[in-house]
Formats: structure tokens, C-alpha cells, sequence
């Protein structure tokens, strides 16, 4: 199984700086990711990410502490909320683990993109690179993008138009379940991962690398579920269940939410070159290191689907240099507040479910 994205259309940085390559050679990416890679950018961070996968783990052993040390307690929904947040970010470091944004070896990417994913917070690692870097490929492209397949979701109106029944109910409130639907978004993350290692779907993993990931999904199941029922009695273990389980679907929705829903989509027999195609379908968020944290860098989308493989911290250095070049190249940037994003994706998912709504017209 690969798990690279290809940063198409790059060529060789000129290793001392010394050259400038000709005006207008090549394409309008193999320009810019010259000037990308002279600003050295592209480097790993091997200090920031000791930092942050320490600092992580470290905030994860604290929160199981707690569960173990406070016992029987309504005070473990506290300690859920919190788990639920360390999970969100455990999980963004194994995205960039995924994307090779940690270190130079494949191996060690691998590795640890399989301890945070597969075992700390039970997602499957080979199952969501696999999908992921379909997305990366061919972003809002319909018929590609697994991310707006359809599904509890219509992402547009032609698969709005076939529901029926309360399948057409849903997609009709869609936008007013948007978010409650995301307290689901955890546990349908689990059961596809694991679907996907059982009937090998959705990824080219061999045989063996299935089942080390099944064993680590396995020792989390077993240890996370023995914690929560050896320590609760029943009723408060499943309402931690829940709590947990929700926000954590909840934190993950949140933050991938705004990158791509509501922007433009491509339909199969358009022609648009790499460039255009990773800029118009992403949008950004505006805000400052706060920001950063809580989104885990995917406020730079733009950023991040142009150059893949770029450190996160090095993202937000990169933006107003991609910014002014798609200015000069009269490329659309787009950019707005967090709050305005949820504005505008679920103004998306409305207008989406206009035709299963008769009292209108569409």
C-alpha cells in the first residue's frame, strides 16, 4: 500500500540557492513549488514534532490518569470531554504521520501514523490513507472523491433527487442535522475501518499488514472497553461511552468540516490542471495559533492540498506566499472566518436538498 501524495508537477530544488530558474517554465505549480521549495519550506521539523508527539502523549497518559484516579464519578463526563479532545489531536498527528509530514523515512511515518491512529485512538490507519489520498487527487470531483460520495449526506442535488423514503426525509433536514450528525461521526469511522480490514475494501494493503492493524484495533477495543467497564459501573460507563464517543465525532467533524463542503465541484469530463483544481475546491480559515492548534493546521487547506508532504507549522509561512501567487495568476483564494465556513457549508447542504423539499420551487 502507498501512502505518498504526489506533489505533481515538482521539479528538483537548485540545492544552494544560487539560480533562478527562467520565467514561465513549466506549469503555474512547478512555479510555484520552486519558489516553495527556495523558501525551504518543504524541510522537515524534526524538533517541533519531538515536541508535539511528546507533549501529546503526554496530555493522553494525564486524561487516562484521571479516569483511573476520580473512579466511580459523574465527573468522568469531564474526563471524557477531555479524552475526546486528545483523541481529536492524536488524530492529526497521525494525518501528518499519513501525508510523511514527520520524518524522511516512509517506515517511521508508517509506524507512528499506526500507534496514533490504530492503537491510541482505534481508526485505521491503512483503511482512511487509503481514502484519503483519493480525496487529495481528485478533491470535490464527483464520481472520485469518496469524501462526497453519497451517503448519509448528499453533497448534490442529482444525489439528492434519487432518495426516498427517510432517506429523503434526511437528505430534505440535512442541513439542520448536519451537526447532530456528526455526534455519530466517530463511531462510523470505527465500524468503516474495520469493515474495510475484514473484506479488504478501499485499500491495497496486503494480507499481513491487515492483520497487524487488526491487532492494534483489537488491543484498543479490548484495553479502552476493560478501562471504561472495570473503573464505571454500567450506566455511567455507557453515558462515558457516549459523551466521549460523540464529541470525539463531533471535534473531528468540526474540523474537516469546512475544508471542502459548499466549494465548487468538478463533474467527470471537466478538465482543470492541478493547480486550479486543489485551490478552488479548498477553502481556508482565518485565525491565528489558536486556530492552529484546535484545527490541527487544516486551516491552511489551500496550503495543505498544494503541498501535502509540508510540515504543519511551516503551512502557515507558506500561505501568504501561495496567496500572492495565485493573486498574480488571478487563481480564486478563499478564505473566511470559522464561523462564516459552518455558514457556508451548511447554506450548501440546504440548498442541496432543495428538490426533496415540494413546498418550494426548484
Amino acid at each position: 500500500m502507498t501512502t505518498d501524495i504526489i506533489n505533481r508537477g515538482t521539479e528538483p530544488a537548485d540545492p544552494a540557492g544560487t539560480t533562478k530558474p527562467p520565467p514561465h517554465r513549466g506549469s503555474d505549480y512547478a512555479a510555484l513549488s520552486r519558489e516553495v521549495k527556495r523558501s525551504g519550506l518543504l524541510k522537515r521539523r524534526p524538533g517541533y514534532y519531538s515536541v508535539k508527539v511528546g507533549a501529546n502523549l503526554l496530555l493522553l497518559a494525564a486524561g487516562w490518569t484521571a479516569f483511573a484516579l476520580i473512579g466511580q464519578s459523574w465527573w468522568q463526563l469531564l474526563t471524557a470531554a477531555f479524552l475526546a479532545v486528545m483523541f481529536t489531536q492524536t488524530g492529526f498527528i497521525g494525518h501528518d504521520a499519513g501525508h510523511h509530514q514527520i520524518a524522511a523515512s516512509k517506515r517511521v511515518n508508517d509506524l507512528l501514523g499506526r500507534v496514533h491512529a490504530d492503537l491510541l485512538i482505534g481508526l485505521s490507519y491503512g483503511w482512511w490513507i487509503a481514502k484519503h489520498n483519493r480525496h487529495h487527487s481528485h478533491p470535490n470531483h464527483v464520481d472520485h472523491d469518496p469524501d462526497i460520495a453519497d451517503g448519509a449526506i448528499a453533497f448534490t442535488q442529482d444525489q439528492a433527487r434519487v432518495r426516498r423514503g427517510a432517506y429523503a426525509w434526511l437528505g430534505r433536514h440535512q442541513a439542520w442535522l448536519f451537526f447532530p450528525m456528526l455526534l455519530l461521526e466517530g463511531l462510523a469511522l470505527h465500524v468503516a475501518g474495520v469493515k474495510a480490514l475484514f473484506d479488504g475494501s478501499g485499500t491495497r494493503a496486503s494480507l499481513k499488514s491487515r492483520v497487524a492493524q487488526a491487532s492494534l484495533l483489537t488491543a484498543h477495543l479490548v484495553g479502552y472497553l476493560t478501562a471504561v467497564f472495570w473503573v464505571l459501573p454500567p450506566v455511567q460507563a455507557v453515558c462515558f461511552l457516549l459523551v466521549h464517543q460523540g464529541l470525539f465525532g463531533l471535534y473531528m467533524g468540526c474540523s474537516f468540516a469546512p475544508n471542502h463542503k459548499g466549494m465548487p465541484l468538478f463533474a467527470k469530463d471537466d478538465k482543470i490542471d492541478f493547480l486550479r483544481r486543489q485551490v478552488l475546491t479548498s477553502r481556508n480559515i482565518r485565525g491565528h495559533r489558536v486556530t492552529d492548534f484546535a484545527l490541527g493546521g487544516l486551516n491552511y487547506q489551500i496550503e495543505h492540498h498544494l503541498f501535502p508532504s509540508m510540515p504543519r507549522p511551516s503551512l502557515r509561512h507558506a500561505q501568504e506566499l501561495v496567496r500572492t501567487f495565485c493573486a498574480r495568476h488571478g487563481i480564486a483564494y478563499h478564505e473566511t472566518g470559522l464561523i462564516d465556513s459552518y455558514a457556508q457549508v451548511l447554506r450548501h447542504l440546504h440548498a442541496v436538498g432543495g428538490p426533496l423539499r415540494p413546498e418550494l420551487e426548484y
